[in-house]
């Protein structure tokens, strides 16, 4: 009887779910161009040890000025809401007293955080009980990404090092000095002296530069996302006890940085990642290890180095015994996928590989409690399901301590060959049209922040092999079940010998018998992936299927989420290979009886901005086009932006090679010819297309010279075009930038595009 009650209530709330989500599609109002203010963005869920309650941040956009003067700002939260769901999600701090990066005390009665303070993140502690956070850190080096030690006695935190503090303190880099042609007795004992010796005459201009006026560059990456970098900066851990006042104490130092640092159940030892290479300036090293180093003594060792791959995001497992781990092939780059391995602490049998047979790209990995499962996500087929594996499939369980590993006997060191390829089976826990966002693990529950068509961000909760789903809260549940909202279909097509996945939106408010225009989206990347499971486009794609577009997006060639294949099928074709799958799509897309074929449009940012270009400078079809953000010269692309590793990467070489062979359509030819071959300026002669070009003035990550180049080709050719440039944004401007630069920006390529689009045409009699 009590079983029948309990699978009724579960039949119920899976019936008050559909309800919701057939509200949420079914609504009468379009999402307007301001809804992007309404949207909540959830992060971080994190359940407490006693599995009772769950914190999770909440971002949102407040507005901070009103009329005339409209201004807006990005405010993150502290959320709690019982697992049990018993009341509703309670705010822990308020107004401009933002939050992130919650970490429970391992008593569960109270909660680190991370808050910005003059500049610079530090610690807090807020008491479940509530009442006012107390600041725990006030270091001159920042603090984030807390960790409690497994006893609740010290926090273990992240402090970012200027290059300038690491020399203070160390002296020298052990690096070989890439600065041409001086040595410190240039300057040594000298007085700055403009009109001096030339010993005086350097030490002068030593002081200037140390001053910053002018800055002078020496390192080969020297842009970061919107200014120029011409010093490194380095991650280091440090410890403090949880109380205010308490002096935090380095655990490491010099000129290296250590990232996804966690503790070992016992306490003494933390395991990070790490590429202790003195050798090679951190420009130029690559890959990076797994070390284990002691709390006492700042002691470290080598855990693990596997020949040929970088190993990061160490997982250590509840019992101590084992860490999981990611591991990326350096062989590869630029295509590689991350690979989920295993390795036991104590160092006596070789690591071990789990998903090379997976074809998928892992990441955020955790063990379940019991250690039964390990699960992660994984992009896939336009969702980011969440999946498992059984790891006591693997390795049966046997009884065992968290003690300490005894590293003077264990092993860290193994050639790829020695490395063990499992076969696992992986079991997929959601389909492949939704996405989580990110998850935790209780003793019986998942609780993850899920992405679906009519719900871009909400909290749910599920047992762990995901069959009973319930959702906690209704941040963007509330508003949008008054909206009408469109679902995406999906479709596929051949082309050569890949089959293309592509989604076609309908118009919210589709009338039978008429004909809408289409917006074909294009991603950048180019091995981003987009479908229903991706959340950063769900606004914009359903502001457009409001407005009466048809929407059509896909994931041509080059994109993840398929597998290494079609990932590495764009290596030197960035253009007529990946051009021809959009294009594909297009014509596919514009035989629907409902779509207008002579009313279609195109857009897309970033590597999608450059095939924007590409497409329009060799086809014809496009009413108006947008590129944003976009590459167009291969050449200047290398000096210009932080991502110029994808030229080698990705076309085998360098624009100045001319000996380097490369294929183009079957022949052999240069890397140089295939570079220019795909660059997109080398085509703008035959853009007729209207388009309008978008670029951040701070973008360093494609450059705006690209923009400019494009724009004043065109104009010099007489061609229809408009430039329209942000200020004070970077790359991330459609994503994270200021709310109303975003939403100019959805207006503007609404409005151009408007512009050129004619009336609509009736559909032909057959």
């Amino acid at each position: 009887m009590r079983t029948a009650m309990r699978r009724a209530g579960w039949i119920a709330l899976f019936a008050l779910v559909l309800v919701w989500n057939a509200v949420a599609q079914d609504g009468n109002e379009p999402i307007t161009v301001t809804d992007l203010l309404r949207i909540r963005q959830l992060e971080s869920p994190t359940v407490s040890p006693d599995g009772r309650w769950l914190a999770y941040i909440v971002r949102q956009i407040d507005t901070v000025e009103t009329e005339p003067d409209v201004r807006y700002a990005y405010r993150t939260h502290l959320y709690l809401v019982p697992t049990d769901g018993s009341t509703p999600p309670r705010a822990y701090t308020h107004g401009d007293r933002t939050a992130s990066q919650p970490a429970w005390h391992p008593e569960s009665d109270r909660i680190a955080f991370v808050r910005p303070v003059g500049g610079k993140p530090q610690l807090f502690v807020i008491s479940l009980f509530g009442g006012e956070a107390e600041q725990l850190t006030d270091f001159r080096y920042g603090a984030s990404r807390p960790r409690w030690s497994p006893d609740g006695s010290l926090l273990l935190f992240t402090a970012t090092l200027s290059e300038k503090d690491v020399r203070r303190a160390e002296g020298t880099p052990p690096w070989p000095d890439e600065r041409p042609a001086r040595t410190a007795a240039d300057t040594a004992g000298a007085r700055p002296n403009p009109n001096g010796s030339l010993a005086e005459i350097r030490a002068w201009l030593a002081r200037n530069e140390a001053d910053g006026n002018p800055r002078v560059f020496h390192r080969l990456d020297f842009q970061g996302e919107q200014s120029l970098q011409p010093h490194l900066r380095f991650q280091h851990l440090y410890v403090v006890e949880p109380r205010p006042g308490a002096t935090p104490r380095a655990l490491t130092r010099g000129f290296f940085s250590f990232s996804g640092a966690e503790w070992l159940p016992h306490g003494r030892q933390i395991v990070a990642a790490a590429l202790l290479d003195s050798t090679r300036h951190p420009d130029r090293a690559r890959g990076s290890d797994l070390y284990l180093i002691d709390v006492d003594t700042s002691r470290i060792n080598l855990l693990l180095h596997i020949d040929g791959y970088a190993l990061f995001a160490p997982t250590p497992s509840p019992d101590g015994q084992w860490i999981a781990f990611l591991a990326s092939p350096l062989a590869d780059s630029g295509y590689a996928q991350t690979e989920i391995g295993l390795f036991r602490i104590d160092g006596r049998r070789p690591p071990e590989l789990l998903t090379l047979h997976f074809d998928r790209s892992a990441g955020n990995l955790k063990w379940a409690p019991d250690m039964r499962y390990l699960y992660f996500v994984a992009p896939s087929n336009g969702g980011f399901p969440l999946y498992r594996i059984s790891f006591f499939d693997l390795h049966p369980p046997r009884p065992a301590e968290a003690t300490m590993p005894d590293t003077t006997t264990s092993r860290a060191r193994f050639s790829a060959d020695e490395v063990v390829r499992l076969k696992p089976k992986i079991e997929r826990l959601l389909d492949y049209d939704r996405g989580v966002r990110d998850y935790d693990l209780s003793e019986a529950t998942v609780y993850y922040v899920l992405t679906e068509p009519t719900n871009p961000y909400e909290l749910y909760a599920s047992d762990l092999a995901f069959k009973r789903p319930r959702r906690l809260t209704e941040h963007n549940a509330s508003w949008l079940r008054t909206k009408r909202l469109s679902r995406p279909e999906s479709f596929t097509l051949k082309r050569d010998t890949l089959e293309i996945q592509y989604w076609v939106m309908k118009p919210a408010f589709f009338e039978k018998g008429r004909r809408y225009p289409m917006l074909l989206e294009i991603h950048g990347g180019p091995a981003a992936m987009w479908g229903p499971g991706e959340a950063t486009m769900w606004h914009e794609f359903q502001f457009f299927a409001s407005k009466g577009f048809a929407v059509v997006f896909s994931n041509p060639r080059g994109s993840g989420g398929y597998g290494r294949a079609f990932r590495r099928a764009n290596y030197q074709d960035w253009g007529d290979g990946p051009a021809g799958d959009v294009l594909a799509v297009a014509s596919a897309a514009a035989r629907l009886p409902w779509i207008d074929p002579e009313r279609q449009v195109v857009t897309g940012g970033s590597y999608a901005g450059y095939l924007t270009a590409w497409i329009v400078a060799h086809d014809h079809r496009f009413r108006a086009a947008v590129a944003q953000r976009g590459v167009y010269d291969l050449q200047t692309f290398l000096g210009e932006g932080n991502a110029w590793r994808l030229v080698p990467w990705h076309f085998g070489g360098y624009p100045w090679d001319q000996e380097t062979p490369a294929l183009l359509h079957g022949d052999t030819v240069s890397v140089r010819d295939v570079i220019l071959y795909n660059s997109p300026i080398t085509w703008v002669h035959r853009i007729r297309t209207p388009l309008l070009i978008m670029h951040s003035d701070r973008d360093l990550r494609t450059g705006v010279i690209q923009s400019e180049m494009l724009y004043k080709s065109l104009k010099i050719l007489g061609r229809p075009v408009e430039y329209v440039r942000y200020p004070d944004e970077g790359h991330e401007l459609s994503r994270s930038g200021d709310p109303k630069r975003r939403m100019d920006r959805i207006l503007r390529i609404y409005e151009f595009f408007m512009r050129y689009l004619p009336a609509e045409t009736p559909p032909t009699s057959e």
